[in-house]
């Protein structure tokens, strides 16, 4: 694989990072934004390139297996997203975030691996959950908290 196309591939993963940590900074206010999602894609994409680079050139030498690398990845994220979460009363926040934060990771990975339009749809995809679900799940809550109210 040629420089010029991994550094597509890095840059794609980081723009794709970026654009779902957007909502998160704007709309949610969470302190995990557009830097933090775009680094976790990144650096996602960073490992997986790796892994499949040497994976590639010691084929047959030693006995290497790229998935450890997205193996270590999902439980490195899982890491800091449990960072970002924290219980106020009896309630969880954070954990939204943390979710997104775990798929900008697989983002990541997956534009690492050469699949880009499953990228691309999976980040308008969790572009649709943060902004489509924000509003449909707040008017269920209202309509349903009403509904307990009234009886």
């Amino acid at each position: 694989m040629s420089e010029v196309i991994m550094f597509g591939q890095l840059f794609l993963s980081a723009l794709l990072g970026l654009v779902v940590g957007t909502e998160r900074a704007l709309v949610a206010k969470q302190s995990a934004g557009m830097r933090t999602f775009a680094l976790v894609s990144l650096g996602s994409c960073l490992f997986t390139l790796a892994g499949i680079t040497v994976g590639g050139q010691y084929l047959g030498y030693v006995n290497f297996d790229p998935t450890r690398v997205m193996s270590a990845i999902v439980q490195g994220v899982g890491f800091i997203g449990a960072g970002l979460m924290f219980v106020q009363g009896s309630s969880v926040h954070g954990i939204t975030t943390a979710a997104g934060l775990w798929v900008s990771a697989a983002l990541g990975v997956l534009v690492g691996t050469g699949m880009y339009s499953l990228a691309i749809f999976a980040a308008a995809l969790t572009l649709l959950i943060f902004f489509g679900l924000w509003y449909i799940e707040h008017a269920f809550k209202k309509w349903y908290h009403g509904h307990v109210e009234d009886e």
